[in-house]
């Protein structure tokens, strides 16, 4: 097993076990949280009955985020590089086949723009309102065929955003993830480096798509790391962030909550995932999100291997697969990279 093959391994399963932990609160207040689950989420657990979005999901069960980014890992496997249109034709496939557009399951952008693509609009319209976290949720293949390199991580971003959020601001939300991930498959980069980096691709990323309103990624980022700089007691910490700036489903919140949590757990995606399925709101996007960071930071073998198999008893999702051939497609692009 090379040292890339853990950290790509580490990335999957972050995306999937942050999701399937955090499917149980998603959409919660942290209130509710402790109320409905007796104190802390430390392990997969069902989701409570009568839930809004996830009822009658068993533990360890996976949702959208982790099968949208098989998704897009499938297209980009197939296709050998970023096809948009590819990517939009089995999103429309997949939100059918799961009856999404008649159910809850879709987030809003992506629900808005697969209805438009399904009724003839053409894909390079049909997402120039998107502004929510779909961007970041399902690009973690996307980070993993960049490899940190800024300029190809964004345009690979901008074409994956094309279908269901193309705007800026969702673009450099997009980015900002991808490039963290792609610079966490490295072996020099800390965390800071790699938070730094993202922000850089924030930027780059504001280049790209339709004009849209929305807060920036860069000073909220900024914002969310002061916090976790000036608070010692990890609590206090996910109360400010959840207070201040915000976990729900806009991009300008869940990217610059995403990073901090990184900064808080120091990349460990053990740490990450609890945090962000405690904290609040769109708890499984968030996790599946750090998991995906921190899970590349650190590589698969920081993962409990309890975790990974009950991801895949449940799921059957075969991420060692997955990692395998995106390993095979990196180094492929790799040279074009330097």
């Amino acid at each position: 097993m090379s040292k890339l093959y853990d950290k790509i391994y580490g990335c999957l399963i972050g995306v999937a076990a942050g999701d399937a932990m955090g499917m149980p609160s998603s959409m919660m207040n942290p209130e509710v949280i402790r109320k409905t689950f007796k104190g802390r989420i430390e392990n997969f657990l069902p989701a409570p009955k009568g839930h809004s979005i996830h009822d009658g999901m068993k533990a360890g069960e996976i949702t959208d985020d982790t099968q949208q980014t098989l998704l897009v890992a499938d297209s980009l496997i197939e296709q050998g590089c970023v096809q948009p249109h590819d990517i939009a034709r089995r999103l429309i496939k997949w939100a059918d086949s799961m009856g999404a557009f008649d159910s809850l399951l879709l987030g809003p952008s992506t629900l808005r723009s697969l209805y438009a693509i399904r009724a003839g609009k053409p894909i390079e319209e049909a997402g120039s309102v998107g502004d929510t976290n779909g961007a970041a949720m399902k690009i973690s293949p996307i980070g993993i065929y960049g490899m940190g390199n800024l300029q190809r991580t964004v345009e690979a971003v901008a074409l994956t955003c094309l279908p269901t959020h193309n705007t800026n601001v969702a673009i450099a939300g997009a980015s900002a993830i991808a490039m963290a991930i792609g610079t966490a498959l490295g072996n020099k980069a800390g965390v800071d480096q790699m938070i730094d980096l993202a922000l850089q691709a924030a930027e780059l990323g504001m280049s790209k798509g339709n004009i849209w309103f929305g807060a920036s990624i860069q000073e909220r980022t900024k914002l969310a790391l002061s916090i976790v700089a000036e608070n010692s007691n990890r609590e206090t910490v996910m109360y400010r962030l959840y207070q201040i700036i915000g976990a729900g489903v806009l991009i300008t919140e869940t990217v610059p909550i995403c990073l901090a949590i990184t900064k808080m757990a120091a990349g460990d995606p053990v740490e990450a995932i609890r945090i962000a399925v405690n904290l609040g709101g769109d708890c499984d996007t968030t996790a599946s999100i750090v998991g995906a960071i921190c899970g590349a930071f650190s590589g698969a073998k920081c993962f409990p291997p309890q975790w990974v198999e009950k991801i895949e008893k449940v799921n059957h999702l075969q991420l060692d697969q997955y990692a395998f051939k995106l390993e095979e497609l990196v180094n492929q692009v790799t040279p074009a990279l330097k």
